[in-house]
């Protein structure tokens, strides 16, 4: 039975690759960071009913020898890296904390991982956000990077180590260059959710408006669980690479929000308001990746569409908060 480790393992993709993992054979750990709130972590694993199959490991990203520790008992295969301080709008207002959690995080966790268990098959995620201000109107894995957040500048420091390990310390890292992916277990600060979320709020009565930030921001949106998938892939492969993962589509926020709304039976326009408040600093326009490269090697292409998960969000939306209300 191989054995992964997973960091961020309570978040989005943390839950759906841990379900995949778990239905492939896999003995599956994840790194859990103490919290407070602990009766709340492991909602989405709930969510997807495996929250008793994952072993949780009490460690942090920025605690050294909680890693090598952590690596010594479960002894893994595979370590995917997807923890990090991951909304771009908090990478402003705490930007050290990002730059220490995304960044030398995962620098944490590849030293770890050489130190202990060099053998190891160790994936990185990296970002659509450190293409930023695009230089190519279509992003591949030779598109140059400009990062406009601080988030964006500590995933590419992230991504950077990880070919820098993988190039000098021959390991088996490779990252999974992804662009947004969204699911109904998308935390609520992020677009796509707060965009289901307010649909079905509206359509429920508990809400009349949605204040929203650039609507004419493009995006390449695919499902989650469709790229967990990829990220398998890229660590099963004999040799370790990079690869974009997207669709190949763009569209704008308010098209998605347009779907979401429409879903509803309702029109976008007549309840949703631009606040500057939402606004970014340093704005991304466009982000539309060429994945290319993980369909011919990897054998991946995406099988979710932007509507059929902008409808499933909604309905999650709507469950939760029909449930809230009896």
């Amino acid at each position: 039975m191989p054995r992964a480790l997973i960091t961020g393992v309570t978040g989005q993709d943390g839950a759906y690759l841990s379900k995949l993992l778990l239905n492939k054979g896999y003995e599956v750990f994840g790194l859990l960071r103490r919290s407070s709130s602990g009766d709340l972590v492991d909602e989405r694993l709930r969510w997807l009913g495996i929250a008793g199959q994952v072993q949780m490991m009490d460690g942090n990203l920025i605690d050294l020898s909680s890693l090598i520790r952590i690596l010594h008992e479960v002894k893994p295969d595979e370590v995917y890296n997807l923890a990090a301080q991951s909304f771009v709008k908090t990478s402003w207002n705490q930007p050290l904390l990002t730059g220490q959690v995304t960044a030398l995080g995962a620098n944490n966790l590849l030293e770890a991982v050489r130190l202990v268990a060099p053998g190891t098959r160790f994936y990185q995620a990296s970002s659509s956000e450190m293409y930023g201000l695009i230089q190519e109107p279509i992003q591949s894995e030779k598109t140059p990077f400009y990062p406009r957040s601080p988030y964006a500048v500590a995933k590419l420091y992230a991504h950077w180590m990880t070919v820098n390990y993988r190039e000098s310390f021959g390991m088996h890292a490779s990252s999974g260059i992804l662009f947004n992916h969204e699911s109904p277990l998308r935390g609520i600060e992020f677009v796509t959710r707060k965009v289901t979320d307010g649909a079905a709020r509206i359509k429920l009565g508990l809400a009349t408006e949605l204040s929203m930030g650039n609507m004419d921001a493009k995006r390449d949106w695919g499902h989650a669980q469709d790229y967990v998938e990829a990220m398998w892939l890229m660590v099963q492969q004999d040799k370790p690479d990079d690869y974009v993962v997207a669709t190949g589509r763009t569209v704008t926020v308010r098209d998605m929000a347009r779907i979401a709304f429409e879903h509803v039976g309702l029109d976008y326009e007549e309840f949703v308001k631009v606040d500057p408040a939402f606004l970014r600093p340093a704005e991304v326009d466009v982000l539309l990746g060429d994945a290319s490269k993980a369909k011919a090697k990897l054998g991946w292409t995406p099988r979710t569409t932007l509507e059929e998960m902008i409808k499933e969000m909604v309905e999650a939306d709507l469950f939760r908060h029909r449930a809230r209300m009896r």
